[in-house]
């Protein structure tokens, strides 16, 4: 249901999506494969040569963004169609092998409740790829947290069947809300408060125990000790991500550039990470903090879907 105060929510779903964007663009830029040395340049916080080029991080985050837009809520026949245009459009933005699978089957006229509790033998994904789209989803719905837990998880269950990947789902939309709610608050105090937010609202498992962990770091920890103790997204999965990534978050609430410098030195799946934080981030201080030539690198946003291929057979 669209509300009256659709048009506010949508302002905040943006510089969401802007958050997540420009840190899935920036990350994603730090692979080798773009960026010879690349620890070095880290180091020195030398960003790359623009144009950044973002991956399925946002071509997912701009189905959510479209599908609150047109609805006022996460309808799942609406993203999954979303989802799956924007993937026969453009399959070559680093899809999973997973993902990749169930955006083929929606395009052959498969249903998502049948397809996504079938991957990975039956058990369903627990990937990080729900966490990585759901900042829009924290800021739309980030004055409503039973709603916006409900709303996350519908996000992530188009494609993530299995609990943990649904929890760091949850776990992301809710430390977006929290960013939102308490913008311009000292780091030194939001970002324990942030963790423990996000830890009460995360349902039970793996990922909730990591951002435990994460709570119990101490505050002069080294990324490297964060990243042995988390990890940082080498195993593509919401337990590896997303207690690394609230961590991040936590420690440079208000300033988005420290915080993507931060993230993008703990390597790893450093596209996703950095969106996950960039998404969160970018809400917890004044218009987002998002460093203006940050935002002309990014390649522009593609806000039109695709028309849907008609269905094999």
């Amino acid at each position: 249901m669209i509300t009256e105060s659709h048009a506010e929510r949508m302002q905040r779903a943006r510089l969401a999506l802007d958050g997540v964007s420009v840190g899935d663009a920036f990350g994603e830029r730090f692979f080798s494969v773009h960026v010879p040395l690349t620890p070095e340049r880290i180091a020195q916080n030398e960003a790359p040569a623009p144009p950044w080029k973002y991956t399925d991080d946002t071509e997912m985050a701009l189905a959510i963004f479209e599908v609150l837009e047109r609805n006022g809520h996460i309808d799942q026949d609406d993203l999954a169609e979303s989802f799956a245009a924007r993937y026969d459009y453009d399959p070559n933005r680093g899809y999973g092998q997973g993902a990749a699978a169930l955006l083929s089957g929606l395009n052959d006229g498969l249903p998502w409740h049948w397809l996504a509790p079938a991957l990975f033998d039956g058990q369903g994904s627990y990937g990080n790829g729900g966490a990585m789209r759901v900042a829009p989803v924290g800021a739309y719905f980030s004055d409503h947290v039973e709603r916006l837990v409900v709303e996350a998880r519908r996000s992530a269950d188009v494609t993530h069947a299995h609990s943990e990947g649904q929890a760091g789902a949850i776990a992301v939309a809710v430390a977006a809300a929290f960013a939102w709610n308490n913008r311009g608050r000292a780091a030194v105090e939001a970002g324990p408060a942030l963790l423990e937010f996000a830890w009460t609202h995360t349902p039970k498992g793996d990922t909730r125990d990591g951002i435990e962990r994460a709570r119990g770091l101490s505050a002069t920890a080294s990324v490297r000790e964060a990243v042995e103790l988390l990890g940082n997204g080498t195993k593509v999965s919401a337990q590896d991500t997303v207690p690394f990534t609230l961590w991040c978050a936590a420690r440079h609430f208000g300033d988005y550039q420290s915080a993507l410098w931060q993230t993008v030195s703990g390597l790893g799946d450093r596209d996703t990470t950095c969106a996950i934080v960039g998404g969160i981030v970018a809400l917890s201080g004044p218009e987002g903090g998002i460093p203006p030539d940050w935002l002309k690198a990014r390649e522009p946003l593609r806000f039109d879907r695709p028309p849907r291929p008609a269905a094999a057979g």
